[in-house]
Order: C-alpha cells, then structure tokens, then sequence
C-alpha cells in the first residue's frame, strides 16, 4: 500500500488550506497514468474536476480542511512548515500505507520528512521531495482532491461575501490585487477583515497599517 498527500492553498492570504491523500495498491498506481494524473496546477480547472471524478470513484481518499482561523491559532505555537507537517502527519495515520508519498514544503526536505515522521505512530517509510506532486502520480492525484476541493470551497465563500461589497473577490492570494482591494474595501465599510481571512498573514497586517497612517494622514 501506497499514499500520496499534498495541500492546495498554503500561500492564500483568504480561504482554507486544503489538504488531502489518497491510497492505493503500488500495482494499481498505472490506472493513474492511464488516466493522466499530473500536477494539479498544470492542468484546466475541467480537466482536474474530471480526473478528481476517476479518483474519487477508484481509490481510498481522505481530505482536511483547515479553516483560515485554525491555521492563525496554530500558527501561534508553529511555524508555517510545521502546520503542514502536522496536517501531512494527520492525514498519514488515518490508514496505514508502507510507503507514504509527499511533497515537501521545506527547502531541507529531510527536515521535512522527520516533522511529519515524528506524528506517525507506525513505521513506514516516507518519500519527500520537492515537486513531487510532478514525480509521483499518486502525488499528483492527492494534488487534484486537495484544489478541486478548495476551489469549490472558495467559489462558495466568494459567492457569500462578493455580493455584500459588490466586488471580485479574486484568487484570495496576496500577489493578486484583486484580492489585496477586496480586502481594503472590505475595511473601510465594515471596519474589520472579511471572513476567512489568515489575520497571521504579514500582508494582512501591511494593509491594517497602510490604512491606519492613510487615517492619521
């Protein structure tokens, strides 16, 4: 038995990070490349949601969502690195596998593994590389659960709060000004952040200061 886990959503400044694994027997990793799986993030949002179908249907998945709030407390006591690790690790011991499959979050990828090694409670071996979500097919198809799930948890958050401001929300990543004024918007009608925002994220603060001084100003 073989796992391959990955997140989708560890940069966004709004929305959850979702993280998922999927399980199978290393014989049956072909019926991944017949249907071919890669990273999530090099294929149509159509084609991953046809794909995540085909998973869903063959193999044994599990997924968690952690919540933007959940991520600001756990990162109170944890670095960034160290919450994926805890998640990975979460993920890993919900059933066993002798091999688990990972994609690292870190630079030192042994590092990594040892952060999610040391929350299993079983031997296993663990595989952690960086990309690879493009190395590993049953990588990659843990990478398609996890953004087909957050994009459809983001689509429904947008279609919650867009409404109530009357602007795009955007991608809900910090590089995307869409999101960036959203979010100032967002403040300056209802002086707060808008739900489901990582209140922990630096660009989060940046626009809290930028607006106090244009205030003062």
């Amino acid at each position: 038995m073989i796992c391959g886990i990955d997140e989708a959503g560890r940069g966004p400044v709004i929305g959850p990070m979702v993280v998922a694994g999927i399980w199978m027997e290393e014989r049956d990793e072909w019926k991944l490349m017949e249907a071919k799986v890669r990273d999530s993030k090099k294929l149509s949002s159509q084609r991953r949601e046809k794909i995540a179908e085909f998973i869903k249907k063959n193999f044994y998945y599990e997924i968690i969502v952690v919540n933007a709030e959940d991520i600001d407390n756990l990162r109170q006591i944890m670095s960034l690195n160290q919450l994926e690790a805890f998640i990975f690790a979460k993920i890993a011991s919900r059933k066993y596998a002798s091999i688990y499959y990972i994609d690292s979050a870190s630079a030192n990828e042994e590092e990594f593994k040892k952060e999610v090694k040391k929350r299993i409670d079983f031997d296993c071996e663990i595989v952690c590389e960086h990309e690879a979500d493009d190395k590993y097919p049953v990588v990659s198809a843990s990478s398609i659960i996890a953004k087909v799930e957050r994009d459809r948890l983001i689509k429904n958050i947008a279609e919650k709060i867009e409404k109530k401001i009357g602007m795009p929300m955007g991608s809900g990543y910090p590089s995307d000004k869409k999101t960036v004024d959203f979010i100032k918007e967002w403040i300056k009608k209802f002086n707060e952040l808008p739900p489901h925002t990582r209140k922990s994220w630096r660009t989060v603060r940046n626009i809290q200061n930028e607006m106090k001084q244009g205030k003062l100003i």
